[in-house]
């Protein structure tokens, strides 16, 4: 436990805060720039006492029950948490199961891709977010229930249609057998996560390609560079797939764009333009 340096991030975290941040009146005479150290001990549930003597690096080694309280009052990321566990020489666990939450930053960025169709994957492979165009070309996500959101699952247990599982993309049995492999690294990160464990013995159960290749116990995946998707409007669509990873959310965007010029940009474009209406079912 390194006291010394635990005193002082606690001290910079808790002066950063605003009172109304948490919702707390800032009140004539306050002096302490963020807030007081009664006010985070009231936070994080443990006595002022306490806190005063940790800020003071005299406390004693805190538990893993009130790191988790100084997490939740100070507002702290999960790299801040990370930290704050080894300063107080209790390394953090594994964490509690993959983030389905996705920042605001993001969401902005795919708004502002309107030539490309991109969507943002959790480590499960459930789809959390995407853009207008990627629900034109895939299909319209907000239409179905969360499960059957999830690629992994839609890959070995979901339909298969004339045009093909997985929206008839040309790489159904790479990204299938790529996907097993990164599905296991995942269970790696997440040993006690219910969901994870819930939807790799579903898997099990359920397909025998997908036991097949978890058998294998394969954890590196090539990445695909180039797929072509089948669409029933537009017809083959050959796009670029560029994966870029969100670390701190243990999250990918994916991100589908076609060559200028090409067949294939045009598609694209009046996809953009129809959306998710369907112009070969008569009105």
């Amino acid at each position: 436990m390194d006291r010394a340096q635990l005193a002082d991030f606690l001290r910079s975290r808790r002066e950063r805060i605003a009172p109304a941040d948490v919702g707390l009146p800032a009140g004539p005479r306050r002096r302490t720039p963020g807030l007081r150290r009664e006010e985070v001990a009231q936070l994080a549930f443990i006595s002022t006492e306490y806190y005063t003597r940790l800020e003071q690096a005299r406390g004693p080694r805190p538990s893993r029950e009130v790191l988790a309280g100084l997490t939740r009052a100070l507002r702290l990321s999960d790299v801040e948490r990370d930290h704050l566990h080894h300063l107080a020489g209790a390394p953090p666990g594994p964490p509690p199961g993959p983030s389905r939450e996705v920042r605001p930053s993001i969401l902005a960025l795919l708004r502002r891709l309107p030539q490309a169709a991109a969507i943002v994957l959790s480590a499960t492979y459930e789809v959390l977010a995407w853009n207008d165009l990627a629900a034109a070309l895939m299909e319209d996500f907000s239409a179905l229930p969360r499960r059957d959101r999830n690629l992994v699952r839609r890959a070995f247990l979901g339909p298969r249609p004339e045009s093909g599982r997985l929206y008839g993309v040309s790489d159904a049995d790479e990204f299938a057998a790529s996907a097993v492999r990164n599905l296991r690294a995942t269970a790696g990160r997440y040993p006690d996560d219910p969901e994870v464990t819930g939807l790799i013995r579903e898997l099990l159960d359920g397909s025998e390609d997908f036991a097949r290749l978890w058998a294998a116990h394969d954890v590196c995946a090539e990445p695909t560079l180039c797929k072509t998707f089948r669409h029933p409007v537009v017809g083959p669509i050959n796009v670029n797939c560029d994966v870029l990873a969100i670390s701190d959310r243990d999250q990918q965007v994916v991100i589908y764009t076609a060559d200028p010029g090409t067949p294939s940009e045009n598609a694209l474009r009046l996809l953009s333009v129809v959306g998710t209406q369907r112009m070969d079912v008569p009105r």
